[in-house]
């Protein structure tokens, strides 16, 4: 909690070209929808209640993750099984004096 994870999705999507003020935590909607400046879909999760497996299935989720566009998730570890090899999963931690430390694993 507080690590940064909605203010680094809000830097991506501001890159892509989405208003910044349209990104927000999908906390209690789980998804969030927006378009990039391409016009494409932006999809972000967050899947910190989800509490089994089968609530990101009804979701939808591999037809989002199918799709060919951008799925931001938060809280990924909750959904663990379900996601596929080749996600990119990017780890933000809080340093001793309050900074952020940014890694990745492909």
């Amino acid at each position: 909690m507080g690590a940064g994870k909605t203010t680094f999705t809000t830097a991506l999507c501001r890159a892509l070209g989405v208003r910044e003020d349209a990104v927000s935590s999908p906390t209690f909607a789980i998804l969030n929808e927006y378009r990039a400046a391409s016009g494409e879909p932006i999809y972000h999760f967050d899947f910190y209640r989800i509490n089994r497996l089968s609530e990101a299935l009804d979701l939808g989720l591999y037809d989002y993750l199918d799709s060919g566009y951008l799925c931001l998730m938060e809280w990924p570890e909750n959904i663990e099984e379900l996601l596929p090899e080749e996600t990119l999963r990017v780890f933000i931690s809080v340093e001793a004096d309050n900074s952020r430390k940014i890694t990745w694993d492909a």
